[in-house]
């Protein structure tokens, strides 16, 4: 198939470039070597693609085998108030993930593993300046009390504190974050955009295949470091050892859980041709992708371990030594990788704020409950704000002070951002100027 290239008005475009200026400050460095690290790919544009020659019918859905909406006038007000809220999702999440990578960017083990979450960063870059298209390319006046610049201020205004989604809130305290971010949340991304592949907004739908195939390279960035650090892991390097690996793990995974939405929820996107499938389903389908992952990083270690077994042995004993809980082949239960149990430690969707143990056990006791989470979560974690204002809610809820519902609407606590430059309170991102679009010539 197909793409056409656009940009976004020139004041919009400028105000990501002063984004991308202030939080991806090594943006340049990756363009002067990116011959270098990708010499097959080709250059990276900021731009927004539109898939042509897909489906322009309504493939799910009351509306099925109708024509798909092309600009937001077609859609019933129902289906414009969900559909604004995901793209704003969406850019937030784009954004919010750079902010966070940035942190700690510089602490890459090798310069392979830092210049491709650099790419990873400017394609993230990308995939929000490709929601902001949506959100200028249509007129949205009637449907939205916001104009379009204060929809673009809005979302390039926030920070780590106030993005949308709670995975995005969340600081990295080491390269091992960047990594198990790539390989479990950049997943979330993987699904949601497939999902919205179906959408009945043409110009949703046509807006994911470039994102996916991006989205294919920033799982990659995830999977790769990992496989390497469990085999050397196996080999007795103290670099990332499997605990650590482990922890950064049982802290992204449930919030890759949460950006599914609540277990019961999703029919509304589903009834509207906005999504293919109810909220449980999807996260379902993650969680045993996820499994697969640490059976293949399973895997690797008993091998790297045990050279002399084949893929086929080795599983068999990965699969035996977490069975039985014990040692086999002096491969032992703590040499290995498990997916805790996914009511544990959540704090959104049905089993908020409960307190399940790592394999599923339950506490009553708030204070033990923070033993075992102490025990299991990363300890620079522990001394985050993003954990001490769970653990602060989770007490009230425990002592009854606050119900579960209450305690997730208030996680985590936003800061105003209030739609200014964080570098300067009196400096907005978009500036005024003439609002003029230019296109691109095709692909």
């Amino acid at each position: 198939m197909r793409s056409r290239e656009s940009l976004i008005p020139k004041p919009y475009h400028a105000a990501v470039e002063r984004w991308r200026e202030t939080f991806l400050p090594d943006f340049q460095f990756l363009m002067d070597n990116w011959d270098k690290h990708f010499p097959k790919e080709p250059h990276f544009k900021l731009c927004a693609y539109r898939e042509l020659g897909m489906c322009n019918e309504v493939e799910c859905g009351e509306d099925q085998g109708k024509p798909k909406a092309t600009k937001p006038s077609e859609l019933s007000d129902e289906q414009a108030q969900h559909l604004l809220g995901a793209i704003k999702a969406q850019a937030s999440t784009e954004f919010g993930s750079i902010q966070q990578h940035r942190l700690t960017l510089a602490r890459a083990q090798s310069e392979q593993d830092q210049m491709w979450v650099l790419r990873m960063m400017a394609e993230e870059l990308r995939h929000g300046y490709q929601m902001l298209h949506l959100l200028t390319e249509g007129d949205w006046s009637d449907r939205s009390q916001q104009s379009s610049a204060d929809m673009v201020e809005e979302i390039l205004s926030m920070q780590t504190g106030s993005h949308l989604l709670s995975a995005f809130n969340i600081d990295f305290d080491s390269f091992v974050d960047n990594i198990v971010f790539c390989g479990l949340i950049d997943r979330v991304g993987k699904y949601q955009l497939t999902l919205q592949k179906v959408s009945a907004y043409q110009p949703m739908a046509e807006s994911m295949p470039k994102m996916l195939r991006e989205e294919a390279f920033h799982l990659a960035a995830g999977v790769v470091p990992m496989r390497r650090w469990v085999t050397e892991a196996a080999r007795g390097e103290v670099y990332v050892t499997i605990d650590m690996l482990q922890k950064v793990i049982n802290k992204w995974i449930q919030r890759g859980l949460e950006m599914f939405g609540d277990e019961r929820g999703g029919g509304s996107n589903v009834r509207m041709g906005l999504k293919p499938m109810k909220n449980a389903e999807a996260q379902e389908q993650y969680r045993r992708e996820c499994d697969k992952l640490v059976q293949d990083l399973n895997t690797r270690f008993v091998r790297a371990r045990l050279p002399n077994l084949s893929p086929k042995e080795a599983a068999e004993v990965m699969t035996k030594v977490l069975d039985e809980d014990g040692t086999v082949q002096g491969i032992t239960p703590q040499d290995l990788l498990r997916l805790p149990h996914r009511d544990f430690f959540r704090r959104r969707g049905v089993p908020a704020f409960t307190m399940v143990g790592f394999r599923g056990e339950a506490y009553d006791d708030v204070e033990a409950y923070a033993l075992h989470l102490r025990r299991y979560l990363p300890e620079s974690y522990l001394a985050s704000k993003d954990f001490k204002d769970y653990f602060a809610t989770l007490r009230q809820v425990a002592s009854g002070a606050l119900d579960a519902v209450a305690a997730s609407r208030q996680m985590p606590a936003l800061r105003r951002v209030a739609g200014t430059c964080p570098c300067s309170k009196s400096v907005r991102w978009v500036r005024d100027e003439p609002m003029t679009a230019e296109v691109v010539a095709p692909a």
